[in-house]
């Protein structure tokens, strides 16, 4: 039987204001994305991912030691809330938080929930960018529970977090540990790594033989002003297509269906996995 899975992904422009606190800040970004999560799950989506720090604006491009306020445990609040709709929809959720293992040490985390409810465990953020309007290494660690991946009910899925992206050692890594869908999701403005938005994942794709689900954020910023978030989240297949795309300004939820059975047969032609030489690469950690 062909294993078609509906895939999701949320992109939006978060609300706030200067002055605002956490608390006010956390609501108005539930109240923007709650409604797209409810309609990814009347949709029929089975596996829906957010953008990265979903739960309010992308603070890094302050040094404010106000946004450690923002800091919660993973399971925590916001994980159980995303738990009640994906026990609602029998809907498995990739889900960003700010996440405080103990006091002072915060990571860029994202939690994996199952259809029914449950908690599958975190994938949190390894390669920390840390210059102008990305100063993360103010706010996180690097990860250090190397790249799981998590049998939902409709999928293996693995997690790749935004600069993470332009690092292949991540990407190979979870197709090795058996992902079928790797998320990525982001916050990333127009400038720079523009051009790379659309050829580093599908890249990663067809190297490794699966499916990724890149999220963006879309919109400006007060007061930061960074940049335009430019949005244009995709899903892409282990060929490389582009399966759906969303626009670069628009809050909104794009969804399409994966046919986890092409990875086989992708893998079947381009054995990439297959002739491997890691016998070879040992100098790879030692340069």
């Amino acid at each position: 039987m062909p294993r078609n899975v509906i895939v999701g992904l949320i992109q939006a422009a978060t609300p706030y204001e200067p002055g605002w606190s956490i608390e006010k800040t956390k609501r108005a970004a539930m109240d923007v994305h709650v409604p797209l999560i409810e309609e990814a799950g009347k949709k029929g989506v089975q596996i829906l991912g957010l953008q990265e720090l979903f739960a309010g604006p992308y603070f890094c491009p302050s040094q404010d030691a106000f946004w450690y306020g923002a800091v919660e445990s993973v399971p925590g609040p916001t994980v159980e809330t995303m738990q009640a709709y994906a026990r609602k929809y029998a809907m498995a959720m990739v889900v960003p938080v700010y996440e405080r293992e103990q006091a002072g040490v915060y990571y860029n985390t994202s939690a994996v929930i199952d259809a029914c409810g449950s908690y599958l465990g975190k994938y949190r953020k390894h390669h920390i960018p840390h210059l102008s309007g990305f100063w993360e290494k103010f706010f996180f660690r690097p990860g250090n529970l190397g790249f799981p991946v998590f049998s939902t009910r409709y999928g293996k899925v693995g997690v790749y977090t935004c600069y993470d992206r332009h690092f292949p050692e991540g990407a190979r890594a979870l197709g090795l540990n058996g992902a079928e869908i790797v998320f990525n999701p982001s916050a990333t403005v127009a400038g720079l790594s523009q051009y790379l938005w659309k050829l580093e994942q599908p890249a990663h794709a067809v190297a490794n033989g699966y499916f990724v689900a890149a999220s963006n954020r879309v919109g400006t910023e007060a007061p930061w002003n960074i940049g335009k978030f430019y949005g244009t989240s995709y899903i892409v297949d282990p060929r490389g297509n582009f399966l759906v795309t969303a626009s670069e300004d628009k809050t909104e939820l794009i969804a399409t269906a994966c046919d986890l059975d092409l990875i086989e047969e992708v893998r079947n032609t381009w054995q990439f996995f297959r002739d491997r030489r890691p016998e070879e690469y040992g100098d790879l950690t030692k340069l």
